[in-house]
């Protein structure tokens, strides 16, 4: 099972009815998904951060499905530029020893076939974790 989060801080300034749109779609991602086992949109407590998301993904074929989803890509389009600083990760107790690698060629691929997250990232202050690109993750 891998367990992918994201824990947002929102810009001061982010309007409570985009952010609330964004949420409820966040909550519809993982509704509409067969590909997710379960899931949590949430409030973030013990840190900077505002709110929360886990999806809990059966293997790597699922997460590819969940990150590959147009769904997903609509609510990076609404919800990254209400963030200011965001963190993805992951945790698995799947015992693959490349599943790491397997989790970051996840990333790799989307940022380079969808090379405009790139430009959604790089305005916020600071993103940190999993999905992070890398230099084989900038189209050339």
């Amino acid at each position: 099972m891998i367990y992918h989060q994201i824990r947002i801080a929102l810009k001061p300034d982010a309007p409570e009815g985009q952010v609330q749109h964004a949420l409820d779609l966040l909550r519809t991602l993982g509704d509409k998904l067969d590909a997710v086992e379960f899931f949590m949109v949430g409030r973030d407590f013990g840190g900077e951060f505002h709110y929360g998301t886990m999806y809990a993904l059966k293997d790597i074929d699922a997460y590819r499905t969940y990150m590959y989803d147009a769904l997903h890509r609509q609510i990076d389009a609404i919800g990254i530029p209400l963030a200011a600083n965001m963190v993805s990760l992951d945790l698995t107790d799947d015992p693959d020893p490349e599943i790491g690698d397997k989790i970051a060629q996840v990333h790799r691929d989307r940022f380079i076939d969808h090379p405009e997250l790139l430009d959604l990232i790089e305005n916020l202050g600071s993103y940190e974790g999993s999905g992070v690109p890398d230099d084989d993750s900038t189209p050339t």
